[in-house]
């Protein structure tokens, strides 16, 4: 019932549509939490539903230290950054969408994607799905006009169904069949998507193919432009829209709102005002509308309270694991300027896919890493990359 008031609510931006089925869905979700049992609070008991282990806690921890390191960050490149609309026109065309598809497969066959054991469909929002062991279809949405969403909706997708297809075969039709976490699946998706999608190396070998494909639409943008254009640094309204910088500032607010929501210091009422208000805190914008604001997501219509925390899991390991990949491999920068991902997805299918979920999260971090989640890798990233793009010294 609160999918559909979450539908018409958006539509029409008008909270008071959703507000009394979100009441609902809140006081089964503090039901549940009871139910389930926790030792320190009941925010714990739903994210172990998503990230087996995971405590408040030590999310918390986690939020403040990324927050104090991207904030200072964005507001380096704030003082530099040219004009948004300028930096990424080369992704705003005449994209046609039986060439985006065409390049995007080509894209993700390179990446390992098994088309025996899989397909890609269209939908309004992008998701990934498993039907069966090892079968691993995705969806992408197109857009005519603007080449972002299916080029980086394919990879990210691509990147849960890589995980899928590479879990050892004994484990089907077992509890071990799955992933570890939602945190670990979605460190394969921004793998691909950021770390290697969003790379200088990989567009020094695909802008070229990119532009055979849409020589029009990319006429006078060379490959600096066009890699500067889809690493542009500029807080938005929309969490999916969002930068690699900017992204996990908007789990962060979620995050907060979901704890005091479930511990009853935030009212359904008080939810929108609070939303601006830490929108505005946090990125230094104030949604027009709250179809852009509180309504965005669909998350909180479905009672999936505790699963944000895990994109933000996902990111901070998606470094963390290709930070090892390559001392294992050194050669693996080299290899995707060249448009060759065998090393990485051998490293990720002997360290992450092929467990499966046998092991639980935190374990198999440690086993794959040598040490636990750890943010240092994933700012030193960020602070690397965008210090470069925008010349920050």
């Amino acid at each position: 019932m609160a999918e559909p008031a979450w539908v018409k609510a958006r539509e029409e931006s008008n909270w008071s549509l959703f507000a009394p089925h979100l009441e609902k869905v809140l006081s089964l979700e503090r039901e549940s939490a009871e139910h389930l049992g926790y030792k320190d609070h009941p925010y714990d008991a739903l994210l172990n539903a998503y990230e087996p282990g995971a405590k408040t806690a030590r999310l918390a921890s986690m939020f403040e230290e990324l927050r104090r390191g991207v904030v200072p960050l964005i507001s380096a490149v704030a003082e530099r950054r040219r004009d948004g609309k300028v930096r990424s026109s080369p992704l705003k065309g005449a994209f046609g969408e039986a060439k985006q598809e065409e390049f995007g497969r080509g894209v993700i066959s390179a990446f390992g994607y098994d088309w025996k054991r899989g397909r890609q469909d269209r939908s309004v929002h992008p998701f990934c799905v498993s039907p069966g062991p090892g079968d691993a279809r995705i969806t992408t949405r197109f857009d005519r006009d603007w080449l972002a969403p299916a080029l980086f909706g394919t990879m990210h997708e691509a990147g849960h169904a890589l995980y899928t297809q590479g879990v050892n075969s004994d484990y089907a039709r077992t509890p071990l069949g799955g992933g570890a976490s939602m945190g670990v699946h979605e460190s394969q998706s921004r793998l691909w998507e950021n770390l290697v999608g969003r790379s200088q190396p990989f567009w020094s070998h695909y802008y070229p193919k990119l532009q055979e494909v849409f020589p029009e639409a990319l006429e006078g943008f060379d490959s600096e432009t066009f890699y500067r254009a889809i690493n542009v640094l500029e807080p938005s309204e929309i969490r999916v829209e969002a930068d690699e910088v900017t992204y996990n500032l908007h789990i962060l607010l979620r995050f907060e709102l979901e704890v005091a929501l479930l511990e009853g210091t935030l009212s359904v009422a008080d939810l929108p005002r609070t939303w601006n208000e830490k929108m505005e805190e946090y990125l230094g914008i104030t949604p027009k509308n709250d179809s852009v604001g509180v309504l965005q997501d669909i998350h909180w219509a479905d009672g999936l309270f505790g699963y944000f925390p895990t994109y933000t899991i996902g990111n901070v390991l998606s470094v963390q694991l290709f930070d090892e990949a390559v001392k294992a491999h050194p050669k693996i920068p080299k290899r995707i300027r060249e448009g060759e991902f065998v090393s990485l997805l051998g490293w990720l299918r002997e360290n992450v896919h092929r467990h499966g979920a046998r092991y639980y999260p935190d374990e198999l971090v440690e086993r794959a890493t040598g040490r636990p989640l750890d943010t240092v890798p994933y700012l030193s990233y960020l602070n690397e990359k965008f210090g470069e793009l925008y010349d920050l010294g």
